[in-house]
């Protein structure tokens, strides 16, 4: 195939997958929405300080919930990774995060 072709069967495709993701999970669909946007608007100072202050203390129920969740249903899970692990790794290794 050309690029000619291929390259709007590409989209097309994209398009597709990412409007099914919200109609089989719209819930998660928001949450990832949420999460991709903290990212992608705090700075890494304030990444830091929120880090550091959530050491040591227990997660909020409705997030243990949602892991829970996640943990059950693996198709679930791998459409929130799918969404969210770009943008928030290439946060946290601009904020030296990561190596």
């Amino acid at each position: 195939m050309n690029n000619r072709v291929l390259l709007p069967l590409m989209a097309s495709a994209i398009l597709l997958a990412s409007s099914a993701f919200a109609q089989q999970y719209p819930m998660l669909d928001a949450v990832a929405n949420r999460v991709v946007q903290k990212y992608q608007t705090s700075s890494c100072e304030q990444l830091w300080q929120e880090r550091a202050a959530k050491q040591g203390h227990p997660r909020p129920q409705a997030e243990e919930n949602a892991i829970q969740v996640m943990r059950n249903e693996p198709q679930m899970r791998a459409a929130f990774i799918d969404r969210v692990a770009a943008p928030v790794a290439n946060k946290m290794f601009e904020c030296g995060m990561i190596p």
